[in-house]
Order: structure tokens, then sequence, then C-alpha cells
């Protein structure tokens, strides 16, 4: 196989170039600058998107014509970088080829049609290119909702960055091809409810044809860099200034549908996990319990990876902010508003390796992509219901003098369960809903180990129903409370009928 890597520094003689120049035949710039400090490159990563290469001398970034406009006015000395790598004589063996959008399209589908049983397929959506948006989910149950948290990977967002992509593909194989043999895998599938999309950007990746990833760009179609396209906690609904893209809503629609509990986006450009938060330096209210989880993923990464591999920054994690500033990511998105615990994972230092190195990263990183997926079965879980009617309650789960900035979680319908992921300790949570009496209840948590607390509402108000059987089989008026004629009812049982009515059987104290 040829491997071809272009890389051209551009002398600093093209700074006063016409712009017009500078974009011919692009969407998007890739370019680097050396910077003073990190206020100077928050301020600007408010106008450009910086790359994950960026160190503490130099950062490099990416610009489509307008932001790059922007950042001429801030009169920065800057290399223009033509990065391109393409490759030919492909291999199709061991996963060691990126595909082509159709075979990616045809992979997609044929999983479903094989494994129909545990695999389903869904279209988030076409873009105007005519390429789809698609998403597999696996469970043992996959057309029923069940008491499981729900896990989601998404891959290359930034439609350059493609190791991911690769490995997505070939995790979903490998979930569904040792399902049934592989009794770890086949007890994930049972008790989580799996979502995996290898592409969240095709436009990106194919930006040159649909026949490979030569040509491929950090961002869409419309040059939006999709990850900082979403509602930020500290910046509101449009921090980069930008409409939300058809990509955008379509994973924002997919957020409110399902509501997942952990998850990751994957990316390339560097080796690290890095944690919340992008946008503003405080740390989350579990940091403790995102470095545990991080660093289990980095460690297991040490063990199986080449050497140095996942070794950087604070031994293979870093804190985003600290990294640098991202406002717009989908990170703290999932996080501070559908209280999803997302990671982004930086994967290889090279955006889109030589894909006879794929099988490497895999070797590397499969058992680490599966120990955090099963941390979506630890922590405090169980279901909250009405007291009255046992019925599932959509309620809030808060931890007495620990959550801040949106870390409480809610229980999910139709089933009404919840899951709290939290470092090891003795806490105290309230369950709480509008129109039911809160309640505290203290637990323990050990980490990678599950407590499990069903909890039950009562009900702060009530409807009265005229028309009941009870035990003497006359008609009584006997509202919720369990009260009659002012006198408290010492048990009380009720049962909802076939007819829809409801009969209660009661011991009057």
């Amino acid at each position: 196989m040829k491997r071809l890597l272009i890389l051209f520094i551009l002398p600093l003689s093209l700074i006063g170039q016409n712009i017009e120049q500078i974009f011919s035949g692009k969407n998007e710039i890739y370019f680097s600058f050396d910077y003073k400090n990190k206020q100077e490159l928050d301020n600007l990563s408010k106008i450009i998107s910086l790359d994950h290469k960026t160190n503490k001398y130099t950062a490099y970034a990416y610009a489509n014509k307008i932001q790059f406009n922007n950042f001429l006015k801030r009169d920065v000395k800057y290399q223009i970088i033509n990065n391109n790598v393409y490759y030919n004589n492909i291999s199709k063996n061991n996963w060691d080829y990126y595909p082509t959008y159709n075979q990616y399209v045809d992979m997609m589908y044929a999983f479903a049609d094989s494994f129909p049983q545990i695999c389903k397929i869904h279209s988030l959506g076409t873009l105007n290119s005519g390429r789809e948006i698609l998403i597999i989910n696996i469970s043992d149950n996959v057309y029923q909702r069940e008491n499981e948290p729900s896990f989601l990977y998404t891959s290359s967002m930034h439609g350059d960055e493609l190791t991911g992509y690769v490995l997505m593909l070939r995790l979903i194989d490998d979930i569904l091809n040792n399902y049934n043999s592989d009794s770890y895998i086949t007890n994930l599938v049972n008790e989580i409810d799996i979502w995996i999309n290898p592409l969240a950007n095709p436009d990106g990746a194919y930006a040159g044809s649909n026949n490979n990833v030569w040509g491929a760009t950090r961002s869409n179609a419309n040059f939006v860099d999709l990850n900082r396209n979403y509602p930020d906690p500290q910046d509101g609904p449009h921090p980069d200034g930008n409409p939300w893209q058809d990509e955008t809503l379509m994973f924002m629609g997919l957020s409110d549908t399902i509501n997942f509990n952990i998850s990751s986006n994957l990316h390339t450009g560097a080796v690290v996990a890095n944690y919340p938060w992008d946008t503003w330096p405080q740390l989350t209210a579990d940091d403790n319990w995102w470095r545990h989880v991080c660093n289990e993923y980095a460690d297991t990464c040490q063990y199986y990876g080449s050497s140095n591999y996942f070794t950087g920054f604070d031994d293979g994690i870093v804190n985003g902010y600290d990294w640098y500033e991202v406002d717009g990511g989908r990170q703290d998105y999932m996080n501070y508003f559908k209280q999803c615990r997302e990671f982004t994972l930086e994967l290889s230092n090279d955006k889109t390796p030589d894909p006879l190195d794929l099988p490497s990263f895999w070797n590397a990183n499969y058992h680490s992509f599966y120990n955090y997926m099963e941390q979506s079965l630890y922590g405090l879980r169980g279901i909250i219901t009405d007291s009255i009617t046992g019925l599932p309650l959509e309620a809030r789960v808060e931890i007495v003098n620990h959550d801040m900035d949106s870390s409480h979680v809610y229980s999910s319908l139709p089933i009404g369960n919840y899951h709290r992921y939290i470092y090891q300790g003795s806490y105290q949570f309230t369950f709480s809903k509008n129109g039911y009496h809160s309640k505290n209840i203290n637990a323990s948590i050990i980490n990678n180990n599950i407590t499990f607390l069903d909890v039950q509402l009562v009900p702060t108000s009530f409807v009265s129903i005229k028309e009941i059987k009870t035990q003497n089989k006359t008609t009584e008026s006997i509202d919720l409370l369990g009260r009659k004629n002012n006198k408290t009812i010492k048990n009380l049982k009720i049962n909802l009928n076939n007819d829809g009515s409801i009969t209660k059987k009661i011991i009057i104290e």
C-alpha cells in the first residue's frame, strides 16, 4: 500500500496576501500561530476552532473564511499548513481500511439485517448532500424499553478525524458476532441499551467524494465546526454565531428522545481522555468520578497499547478547560443540558492515520471501550414510582451538599428508572417531583459496583374517587390520601381494573 503525506508550511510572507487566494478551492484552512498566554488563547478560541495539537507554545487551528477574517483583525502572525493525507492500493482485510460512503451505508444496514433480534438501525435524517446520519441500537430486546441505562458512542463529528469511525464499525461487529458466545459481551447487551454512531459528519469525511476520505474536512458542508455548534452552559444557544446545523439538530433530537445516561464522542489529533468542563474553569461536582473512569480508560490502553500510548498530559487524562477552552461543544451540552455523563475521547495523534495502523488502535482500545460501557451499570440505580398508584414517575435525583452545575439526574419514563454515577462514599440523596413529597435517603456507593434503591413518592394533593368498591361492597367517597370521614385508614390497597375503575380495600383505624 502506498501512503502519501503532503505537508507544506507556507512562509509568513503570505500574511498579506488576498484572503480569496488563501481560500482558493477550499472551504476551510489549517494554520498555526504562537500565543502569549492562556487568556489570549481562550479569547481566540471563540472565533476559530482550535486543534488538539495545540500546546503551551503554539496553537493549531481551523477557520472558514468568516472566522479567518475575524482572526486577521487580531494582528497575530500565522502560518498556513496544507496537511492532506490520502491512500491507494487499500487492503480490505482485518479492518485496515476506510470504507467508501456506500460501503459504510451497506455495512450498517447489513448489521441490522444479519442480527435483527438484537440490532436495529435508525436514520436520524438525510443531509442536503443525500448522505444519512446513521445509528445502530443494540439490545437483547431492541424493540422494547427496559429498566436499563442507555449508552452512546458517536465518532467523527470532525470529518477528518477518522480513527474512531472504523473502530466503532468494528465495535458493532464485535458485539454482534460475540453475543451468546462471549459471556461478558452477552451480559452487556442484555443489561445496557447500546447506541453507536460511527460517523457523525459524513459530509466532512467525504467532502472530496463518496469514493474515499481524501479531501476530508473538519467542518460540515456549510463550513461549520459541529463541535462549536451546540448550546453552551455559559455562552448560550449559539456560541459560534451560526444557526444549529442539521447534524446538530439531529443529535439534539436523539438526546431528547433517548435519555442517555453515559456517552463519549470520539476524536483524533491527540491521545487523551478529555473530561468536562470545556467551557469554564470550575470543576464538575463529580470530578473525582471523572478522574476514576478516565484513568481506568487510559490505564487499560497503556496496558494493551504500544509504548507511550495514552501516557501524555496527566497520565492520559486532562480536564478540558485546563487544556484549552471550547464553547459550544457536544460534551458540555450533554452533561449540562441532558444530565448525561459524556467525555471526549482522543484516539490518535494522526487525524486520519495510515489504515494499516487501525488494527493496532483497536487492540489498544477495545477493552477500554467495553470497560466504559460497563460503567453505565454502576453507581446508584432504581425505579421511582407513585406510592399510591405504583405508576412510574419522572422525578429529580439530587445529592445533598454535592450537586451543582446541573449534575443532578432524572428518572426516565416509561420505566421510571434512574442512574446516578458517583465516586464511592456515603451520600444523602433527595428524590423530588412537583406534586409529591420529597424524600431523603442515605446510601453508600462503591466504585465499579451497583447500589439498588427503588423509591416511592407520596402525592401532596389528591383527586377524590366517588365510586369505589370496598370490603363491604358499599359505595364510599374516599380520597387518595387514605382518609374516610376524617378517620385515618390503617390499610389501603388499590387495584387498577381492566375497565379503568379502581378497587380499594380499606381497614379503618
